[in-house]
C-alpha cells in the first residue's frame, strides 16, 4: 500500500473545482511538408473542467497524439485557439510556454523518460530545480512524493535499477512535483504488463478523486474504461464524446494521500 501511514484528511473540494481548465476553440493543426498539407487535427471543439478523469482514444493517426502535444504546450494550432486555466496560449512567447509546462502541466510519457544516471529523488526533484525551488525544500518534497507512491527506500536507486511499473511511479510523482493543476499521460501502460497497467490506472484514479485533473491518451479499451469520460478520435476530428456511467473500480489497496496538493488552496487533496 502506499502512503498507508498517512493519515492527515483535507478538503477534497477545491474553491473552483468546476471551472474550465481547457478549452479549444475551432482549433485546427496543419502538418506542412513543402510538397503537401496534411490536416492533423479539423477545427475542434473540447472543454475539459477542473477535476475529470478524461481519456482520449483512438487508433495511430487518428489525431490524439497531435492534441496531447498541443495540450501540453509542446506544439502549437495552426489556427483557432487553446486555452489553459483561462490563458490563450496562442499569446504567449516561448518562454512563456515553458514556463507555463513547468508550473501548470505535470506529464506522464509511455517510455518514463526518467533521467538515466540518475536517482529517483533526483528525478523527482528536476522540475522543482527549473521553478528555482531551495534544494532542502525541493529534496524533502520530493521525498514526500516518492513515499506517497511508495518508493521511498528506493530514493537513491537509478532507473534501471527499479522495475517498468516502478519508474512509471517516479514519473508520476516528478509529475507532480510543481503541484500543477493539469496531469498528462500519453499511454501511461504502453510497457507495462497488466498488474503494473492496473496499478498506474488506479493511482491516476485516486488523484482524481483527490480533485486532480487527469487526461490520458490511449488506444486501449480497458485502460481508457478506467476513467469518467471517453472522447474518440478518428480523422482528426472528434467522433463521440461520452460520459463512462461505469468506470473501473480499482482494487482499493492503492493509497496515495498527500501526493496530489490543491494549489488554489494550498493543501494536501486526499479521498475522503
Amino acid at each position: 500500500m502506499f502512503g498507508r501511514n498517512r493519515t492527515k484528511k483535507v478538503s477534497c473540494l477545491a474553491e473552483n473545482e468546476n471551472a474550465e481548465l481547457i478549452r479549444l476553440e475551432n482549433l485546427v493543426k496543419i502538418y506542412d511538408t513543402g510538397a503537401i498539407k496534411v490536416l492533423g487535427l479539423k477545427k475542434i471543439n473540447l472543454t475539459i473542467r477542473r477535476g475529470e478523469f478524461v481519456a482520449i482514444m483512438g487508433h495511430s493517426g487518428s489525431g490524439k497524439s497531435t492534441l496531447m502535444n498541443i495540450l501540453g504546450c509542446l506544439d502549437r494550432p495552426t489556427m483557432g485557439h487553446y486555452y489553459l486555466d483561462g490563458i490563450d496560449t496562442a499569446e504567449l512567447s516561448p518562454d512563456e510556454l515553458s514556463a507555463i509546462r513547468n508550473k501548470k502541466i505535470g506529464f506522464v510519457f509511455q517510455s518514463f523518460n526518467l533521467i538515466a544516471r540518475t536517482s529517483a529523488l533526483k528525478n523527482v526533484e528536476l522540475p522543482m530545480t527549473y521553478a528555482r525551488i531551495p534544494a532542502k525544500k525541493r529534496a524533502a518534497r520530493a521525498m514526500e512524493l516518492l513515499d506517497c507512491v511508495g518508493l521511498s527506500e528506493r530514493a537513491d536507486h537509478m532507473p534501471n535499477e527499479l522495475s517498468g511499473g516502478q519508474r512509471q511511479r517516479v514519473a508520476i510523482a516528478r509529475a507532480l512535483a510543481n503541484e500543477p493543476p493539469l496531469l498528462l499521460a500519453d499511454e501511461p501502460t504502453g510497457n507495462l504488463d497488466t498488474a503494473a497497467s492496473v496499478e498506474i490506472m488506479e493511482i491516476f484514479s485516486e488523484l482524481h478523486k483527490a480533485g486532480a485533473t487527469v487526461v490520458v491518451v490511449t488506444h486501449e479499451e480497458n485502460i481508457a474504461a478506467f476513467t469518467d469520460r471517453i472522447i474518440r478520435f478518428s480523422d482528426g476530428r472528434i467522433i463521440s464524446d461520452e460520459i463512462n456511467p461505469n468506470p473501473t473500480k480499482g482494487s482499493g489497496n492503492v493509497h496515495t494521500a498527500g501526493l496530489y496538493r490543491n494549489r488554489e488552496t494550498g493543501k494536501e487533496a486526499v479521498t475522503c
